[in-house]
Order: C-alpha cells, then structure tokens, then sequence
C-alpha cells in the first residue's frame, strides 16, 4: 500500500505547526490571559477570511468530478462557515467588519488562496486543508489545558466539536483521493501548497498578536 499524500504533508509541515503551538497567542488563549482586544482583532480579521473562503469552498466544490467529494465541499462551505460566523456573532455582538478592514496578513492569505484557482483542483483543495487540519489540532491542544474560567472557553470548545473533527478527516480523506490520481509533479505541488498555507496559518496568529496594521 503506498503511503498516503496527508502523512507527507502533514511531516513537510510539522516544524511550522510547533512553532504554532509555541506562539505565545496560542499559548495565552490557552490560558486565558490574552488581551480581550488582541481576540477582538483575531476575530474581526477572520471573519473577513472566512467570507472568503466559503467562495473557496464552493469553487472547489465546482470543479470536483466525483459527485460525493462535491457534496462534502458544498457542505464544508455552507454548515461549517455558519458555525463559525455564529461564534463569530456571539463574540462580536453581530458587528463585522468591512472588507477595507483587512489586515495584511488576511489580504495575503486570501490571496494565496484566491491564486490557486486557476491551479489543479487538487491543489485548491491542498490549500484549504490547513484550515481544517491545523485548527482542529491547535482546537484539542488548547482544549487540554484550558479550564473551564476560561474567558474564550466557548470559542475553544468550537473546535473540539465532533462535527468539525468529522470534517476535517473527511477534507484529509478527499485530498489522498485526489492525490492518489493526481500526478508525481501536482502532489508535490499540493504538499508545497499544504506547507505555504500552514505558513499563513501562523501568520494570521502572529498578525493579531501585534495588532498588525498597514504602514501607509
């Protein structure tokens, strides 16, 4: 049996997933002492990301040729953006922002995505798993040791949802599908995608951290 494109991937990018576990965002969410407005930013800033990667979701969904694997992408994009912009509501009291707020962080990461278009599908595809993948792992990590004070427990205990777990193997699961008929050069293509947009998932992170704003 030959060895599934997720666990090469998933080894390409480890190394950025532990310096994400070791971002002190991470870490005082955790523990429930980061600052109120670095969290305000952080959400504002992705529910600006998640508008648009439910389009993402959706032109993937378009392009898919077997018809389960378009169910599921349609599905990803309608029930699991709606969870999170319901979280989103709740910790924002409704008020989200314009799209002119985006940050550079979010304007880089949505167009990385934005780029990969007009690429293989099962590159689109590799692309949108960090979200997935990387936020479930960072969801249980967190959930492991915050207690139940926590002042984020509500939005922590989103992603150690069984729901959201089911999905994401379900996205790992389509992306070793669609590896295992792709060519040697689009897997490569799909794990550097992969790695890129873990990348921008410690970005995004980092951005609200230092409350990132434009320069000019």
């Amino acid at each position: 049996m030959s060895a599934r494109w997720s666990d090469g991937a998933w080894t390409a990018a480890a190394p950025i997933y532990d310096k994400i576990l070791s971002h002190p965002f991470v870490i005082e969410l955790a523990r429930g002492t980061l600052p109120p407005e670095k969290f305000t930013y952080y959400l504002r800033q992705d529910s600006l990301y998640l508008d648009n990667y439910a389009r993402v979701l959706a032109h993937i969904a378009s392009r898919l040729n077997d018809k389960k694997h378009v169910e599921d992408f349609m599905r990803f994009a309608i029930d699991g953006i709606e969870v999170e912009k319901a979280m989103h509501a709740v910790f924002l009291d409704g008020k989200l922002p314009a799209r002119g707020e985006a940050s550079p962080a979010c304007l880089l990461y949505t167009s990385v995505l934005g780029a990969c278009a007009t690429l293989p599908v099962e590159v689109e595809a590799a692309a949108v798993l960090p979200c997935f993948w990387i936020y479930e792992k960072v969801g249980k990590h967190i959930m492991a040791s915050a207690g139940a004070g926590n002042p984020y427990r509500q939005w922590i205990d989103t992603y150690g949802d069984a729901t959201f777990e089911a999905s994401t193997r379900r996205a790992i699961k389509i992306c070793d599908e669609l590896a295992d008929k792709a060519s040697a050069e689009v897997r490569q293509m799909m794990t550097d995608k992969f790695v890129t947009c873990t990348k921008m998932e410690w970005l995004f992170w980092d951005s609200a951290y230092n409350l990132e704003q434009w320069k000019i």
